[in-house]
């Protein structure tokens, strides 16, 4: 399991950030490579995260749900299998202030356009 403590930054909100991720990501596929970390996390709300496991490589993880804590506690931590984070039996670990861990069972896992979301975060940026 991974640990990252992370501030969550939304500044249009959950639903039109999760709303601009859903409309960049793919297919759903059923497990992605996890090496035991990843660089950072945005909380979509209380059953969706985007998950960057590198700057050039992201996911949209849609979770049974909803996840108690996810959209507002800074720490999170993935399980694996053999270096694969697989849909219907991985889980997002939500650790809450009193450092209790509430698994959450990844349902879907969608591989997001990096590129794209780049270019409409910089292009929204450069708009405020």
């Amino acid at each position: 399991m991974s640990l990252l403590a992370a501030c969550s930054s939304m500044p249009s909100g959950p639903s039109q950030r999760l709303t601009m991720y859903q409309a960049h990501a793919g297919a759903p596929v059923p497990s992605f490579r996890y090496l035991g970390r990843f660089d950072s996390w945005e909380a979509l709300g209380d059953n969706a995260i985007a998950l960057w496991t590198t700057p050039r490589e992201a996911w949209l993880l849609e979770v049974a749900g909803p996840c108690h804590g996810l959209d507002f506690e800074p720490v999170i931590a993935l399980t694996s299998q053999l270096g694969q984070v697989n849909a219907g039996f991985d889980k997002v670990v939500v650790r809450d202030t009193s450092s209790i861990n509430i698994p959450c069972i990844i349902q879907k896992i969608r591989p997001l356009d990096v590129h794209a979301i780049k270019q409409l975060d910089k292009a929204k940026a450069a708009d405020h």
